[in-house]
């Protein structure tokens, strides 16, 4: 029998797709769980576990302890560490984020939502944003709309993860269906994402955090990260995507 859409899930693709502001992909990835396909959801546990770096990560289930702003003080100019510091506060970033996001899954689990999530896609979750941010400084992108796609595009390319697909798939039919202003820009992101998450060295489960005083580019240059910093896409004014424009976001 062939495998379909949940409908009433799919009333709220269609939402994310409307306006992924409003309705977030955040939102979205949560609310899959309790009727996503269990082949589908047996994929992307297989996709983990089989993985020859990734099933080990995962089943070991490293979190890195909960970390202040203060605690990357001390780190020189040129290090992962001072980079890491200057992009939460450059960015009016949360720091506590990841330790927040914890006790929300912890919710999420115990109202049944999410109860349908293997422990392998549960520790990417929590792993994912702990290093979330540590991964925008390593692949250089931005923390912007299109720098944000770029490294979900990475992302999807070194591992086979629902919520960086629907962005994607969000984004995309976003595009198609309602503002084709925004397929050259999306595109752009998406492809330089993609390309580069496929040359480089896996940054999935790798514990970043022990390597904060280690110089940037020399990281960079170990995973393979060392590109053209450009901008991932150039869009002219007249052509900015609505939804780009209404959050007062560019390239």
């Amino acid at each position: 029998m062939q495998t379909t859409i949940d409908r009433a899930f799919g009333e709220k693709f269609l939402k994310s797709i409307d306006d992924f502001y409003a309705y977030g992909v955040d939102w979205l990835f949560n609310e899959w769980w309790e009727s996503a396909p269990a082949e589908a959801i047996a994929k992307y546990e297989a996709a983990i576990l089989d993985h020859p770096e990734h099933g080990p990560l995962a089943r070991e289930g490293w979190l890195a302890p909960d970390f202040t702003l203060a605690s990357l003080d001390g780190y020189g100019p040129g290090t992962l560490g001072h980079a890491y510091r200057a992009f939460i506060v450059d960015n009016r970033l949360v720091e506590r984020l990841a330790a927040g996001y914890h006790a929300r899954h912890d919710e999420l689990l115990r109202s049944g939502k999410i109860a349908r999530m293997p422990p392998a896609l549960a520790y990417k979750v929590l792993r994912g944003f702990q290093t979330h941010d540590l991964h925008h400084v390593l692949t250089g992108y931005p923390a912007t709309p299109f720098g944000e796609l770029s490294l979900q595009a990475f992302q999807l390319a070194q591992i086979h993860y629902p919520y960086a697909s629907m962005w994607i798939a969000v984004v995309t039919g976003h595009m198609t269906l309602l503002d084709p202003y925004l397929i050259k820009p999306a595109m752009d992101a998406i492809t330089d994402g993609w390309t580069l998450g496929c040359r480089a060295r896996s940054l999935q489960f790798v514990r970043f955090e022990e390597r904060l005083g280690d110089p940037l580019e020399a990281v960079q240059a170990e995973y393979g990260l060392l590109h053209d910093r450009r901008p991932v896409t150039i869009t002219p004014l007249e052509r900015t995507p609505a939804l780009i424009a209404a959050a007062g976001g560019a390239g």
